[in-house]
């Protein structure tokens, strides 16, 4: 079978599948992380990235390549989880960007999409390091270019861009040497050939019957199972919305009209006028507030808090139709608040926020305009224990998420604009989260630092390194510069027999990891938790923190204090309930 050219619908086929053979394999992508450990997530991250990307895409068919790719983009970018799946969602943002205007596509521009996708996921990468999935996509691409002067076949491209991955990916040991000693190739690799293999096999017919050129996205044809995996929690905020909103009076909500729409250029008539993104927003400031404007190419996303709606929608109707209009009235909402949740409560003297945090929170007289904070704090942690302390050291809100769950871009956007705060800094306190972080806060309008914390210690340090009264840019070198001082800690279980730098580990072992590196393996809790501890004394330390997980035992607990205070007699120990899942113990040494 041979195809000239692929259109919106033969794409769609594509992804489908290509999405069903990730979804399908996902749990031997996640086999593949390199630390034996029970939290390799990189085929979790990747299948629900897709599954995002394929949600969006069956909700907007078109036979035009362009816009199949650009829902798709769209919907991978908004679910991003992880590394991986930030990277996967860049490789298909740029292929989107590349066909944008093609009603279908050749082999030559397909293998020019795929490159473009490279191009642009290598920018997003700070440091990119090849041998992982970054270099698979950058062989094949490359190889697809050259190999598209001497086929104008599709599906002859797709087979040698599959078959070119394969063999990058095969070679990903020799070029990161932490896989050699495993004995692995990259995770995320792997992931990205099973979701090349899939768009072959769509595009030869050899699997899938309804996704072949006769797929409709309105069909009954198979598609990807959501992965089972257990949905984040939700955030867990200092202060509930009631708390903040009962500190000002129904009058002060000055841009009153909370407005959300889409504005969808597709649509609306052949003659629209060119949208100037940084001058919509400007005309939007001059009656209105907590402006969030995501141009991605033909969908526009609006909201905005405005004193005139009226004329919101009309400075929007003439970029296209306006879609999923929602309006409320912001005051008439506080009245019902007030009216059924504080009817009892004078607030001359309790405030909802003393009833709810039992904090002293001072009324907003009325008249005044409720004003944003300074600063905001959104932090990322695994277990109640590690969220409220978190809580209790000036952080806002607590995402969910660290080894085995990832929040996602959306997530991090979502707890941006529910923070009401001037300069915004995210903690993702695990090293698979600052990337969809970093990717928020480019989405984002608001004023955003992200301190790239790669462990819940880590995160800490930084938090108690915060100063109120200090400027932001001070902030952020300290919490950076606090970060960068703890050495971590964290003991767990292994998963398989394995060797990695020296270390034997067999499965079941207990093994202790300081900062990314495996330093010993034992089968007893206590001496791996022991060897793991002399590994990070061994450039001193004057304060040692313990995290219990929701595994350690309180007598262990007991018996690897004492063993601590005889071993270090000068060294302060401080011991906290985590609750964390997987790890019985994290340390932490300053």
């Amino acid at each position: 079978m041979s195809k000239r050219f692929i259109n919106g619908s033969d794409f769609a086929a594509m992804v489908l599948l290509g999405a069903e053979y990730l979804q399908r394999n996902a749990e031997r992508v996640n086999a593949l992380n390199v630390f034996p450990v029970p939290d390799g997530d990189t085929g979790t991250n990747m299948n629900l990235t897709m599954t995002s990307g394929v949600r969006e895409l069956r909700s907007k068919p078109s036979d035009h390549i362009g816009k199949a790719a650009e829902a798709l983009s769209k919907g991978l970018l908004m679910g991003a989880r992880g590394n991986s799946g930030v990277i996967l969602s860049q490789l298909f943002r740029g292929f989107s960007r590349s066909l944008a205007s093609l009603e279908e596509a050749g082999a030559t521009k397909v293998a020019a999409a795929l490159q473009h996708g490279v191009d642009l996921a290598y920018k997003a990468v700070v440091k990119p390091v090849e041998g992982t999935i970054l270099t698979v996509a950058k062989e094949a691409a490359k190889h697809a270019v050259q190999y598209a002067r001497r086929t104008n076949d599709v599906v002859e491209l797709m087979q040698e861009v599959h078959q070119k991955a394969h063999e990058a990916l095969q070679r990903t040991p020799d070029l990161l040497p932490v896989l050699k000693q495993v004995g692995v190739v990259d995770s995320g690799g792997q992931g990205l050939v099973f979701i090349y293999e899939g768009f072959v096999h769509s595009l030869t017919g050899m699997e899938g019957g309804g996704y072949r050129d006769s797929y409709s996205m309105q069909t009954e044809a198979a598609t990807p199972e959501e992965v089972t995996a257990p949905s984040a929690a939700p955030a867990l905020r200092k202060h509930e919305p009631l708390s903040a909103q009962s500190r000002l009076s129904t009058e002060a909500i000055e841009f009153l009209y909370d407005m959300e729409f889409f504005i969808n250029r597709k649509l609306g008539g052949p003659k629209l006028a060119f949208f100037n993104e940084s001058a919509y927003k400007k005309a939007l400031e001059k009656d209105g507030d907590s402006i969030l404007v995501i141009a991605e190419e033909d969908i526009i996303k609006v909201h905005v808090h405005s004193r005139k709606p009226g004329d919101v929608l009309n400075l929007s109707l003439p970029y296209g139709e306006l879609t999923d209009i929602h309006i409320l009235n912001m005051r008439e909402q506080h009245r019902d608040l007030l009216e059924h949740e504080l009817s009892d409560v004078s607030t001359a003297d309790y405030s909802a926020a003393e009833l709810l945090a039992g904090q002293s929170v001072q009324v907003t007289p009325p008249g005044q305009v409720f004003e944003r904070a300074p600063y905001g704090i959104i932090a990322v942690a695994m277990g109640e224990g590690i969220a409220d302390i978190f809580l209790e050291n000036d952080v806002d809100t607590v995402l969910s998420g660290g080894q085995t769950m990832n929040p996602s871009t959306e997530d991090f956007v979502k707890a941006i604009e529910a923070l009401s705060a001037e300069h915004i800094y995210i903690l993702p306190n695990n090293g698979n989260i600052i990337l969809a972080a970093e990717q928020a806060a480019e989405l984002s309008e608001r004023n955003v630092t992200v301190i790239p914390t790669r462990t819940v210690p880590q995160g800490l340090a930084a938090v108690l390194a915060f100063k109120e009264e200090e400027t932001a840019e001070r902030n952020s070198a300290w919490m950076k510069s606090a970060a960068e001082q703890v050495v971590s800690g964290q003991v767990t279980k292994a998963v398989r027999d394995t060797s990695i730098e020296g270390v034997d580990i067999r499965e079941g072992d207990f093994i202790g990891i300081k900062e990314k590196t495996i330093v010993v393996s034992d089968p007893s809790l206590a001496g791996a938790c022991r060897g793991l501890i002399g590994s990070m004394m061994e450039n001193g330390g004057d304060l040692l923190t313990v995290l219990t997980g929701e595994e350690a035992d309180s007598a262990e607990t007991a018996s690897l204090c004492e063993w601590i205070a005889e071993q270090y007699p000068e060294l302060e120990l401080e011991v906290q309930k985590g609750g964390q899942p997987l790890y019985p113990y994290l340390f932490a040494v300053e």
